[in-house]
């Protein structure tokens, strides 16, 4: 499912890119720099940032600890309008990115955006999506829940950490649209802001299920407090053999997320060079893979013009699927 790039093709890219025009990557410097989660603390936004932060300081790639700001609203929406209206020539802002990126551009809710519109810089890591309940909920299985469903549309809300027509929205969807549901836009969906709000939302009892990816639920999984009945994996995860997949349940339905950054496209050229630079050389960094791997994630690396065509794919990708399931005409 998942392209991965070896540490030493990494490296190789890098030095690459450096040799060619490391002198105007060079030139430039950041400073104070900041990234921006669209969503509230928590969740796999959020991560994206806290995370680049660290490991670019660390590394010593910027000499300023990286400001993170969470700006929550519209499943990113919010934060993409800020960066596209008012700092389209910043040439110090990273924003994170998903799947759920694309997912608004395909349908519109941008008001009108498309990619050109911001610099997508990488993908770095990707993600199965996954469906939880309540430590003691009812639901035993993905096919319980699915019979309820079926039943009445209304009768199951599910929770996300992102808008209507998100990724979070589309994934429960899809496995609705394979249980035989007729109209699946009737599924009774919950929007919060990011995936801590979403988590919160179903331990409150607001909502019986939670739609998200496998790493913003990982602490809960082991603490207790949720349990999984479903991973949206073509096969059980290794580190974690006891959750089954919707698949082997009889919803032939993989939902996996990327997960990336994507800054301004009225920067310089000189702080894009640096900034790509910048995220190769902490992907290929030993102690970041194994912060992606003990979040669940899988490595899955998209740079330069690989990410530009990985992107319009994805957007492509997500605009058929929105019109089948009746998102968008």
């Amino acid at each position: 499912m998942f392209k991965k790039t070896t540490h030493i093709a990494v490296a190789a890219v890098i030095a690459a890119a450096f040799s060619v025009s490391g002198a105007h990557a060079q030139s430039f410097k950041a400073e104070n720099p900041q990234c921006i989660a669209p969503s509230n603390p928590g969740g796999g936004w959020d991560f994206i940032c806290r995370t680049t932060a660290k490991f670019l300081f660390d590394l010593k790639v910027i000499e300023d600890s990286m400001q993170v700001t969470n700006m929550s609203g519209g499943g990113g929406g919010v934060a993409f309008a800020h960066v596209t209206k008012e700092r389209n020539e910043d040439n110090n802002l990273i924003v994170a990115a998903s799947m759920s990126t694309s997912a608004r551009i395909a349908q519109g809710i941008y008001e009108g955006a498309e990619q050109d519109d911001v610099h997508f810089l990488a993908t770095f890591g990707a993600e199965y999506g996954a469906i939880a309940v309540q430590a003691d909920s009812k639901y035993e299985t993905l096919t319980q829940m699915m019979d309820d469903i079926k039943a009445d549309p209304r009768s199951v809300g599910i929770a996300g950490g992102s808008s209507v027509g998100s990724y979070d929205h589309i994934k429960p969807m899809l496995v609705a649209q394979k249980a035989g549901l007729e109209d699946v836009t009737q599924l009774k969906y919950v929007s919060f802001d990011g995936g801590g709000e979403a988590m919160t939302g179903l331990l409150s009892g607001s909502t019986e299920a939670l739609s998200g990816d496998f790493s913003e639920m990982l602490g809960f999984l082991e603490s207790g407090d949720i349990r999984i009945i479903a991973i949206l994996a073509p096969e059980r995860l290794k580190n974690f053999p006891d959750i089954p997949t919707a698949k082997e349940q009889g919803y032939d339905v993989v939902g996996a997320n990327w997960r990336g950054l994507y800054m301004p496209a009225g920067a310089s050229d000189e702080a894009k060079e640096f900034w790509s630079n910048a995220i190769q050389t902490m992907v290929a960094d030993e102690g970041f893979q194994q912060t992606l791997e003990d979040a669940a994630m899988a490595e899955f690396n998209n740079f330069g013009d690989d990410m530009y065509q990985f992107v319009a794919g994805s957007i492509e990708d997500i605009t058929k699927l929105s019109k089948e399931i009746g998102i968008i005409q």
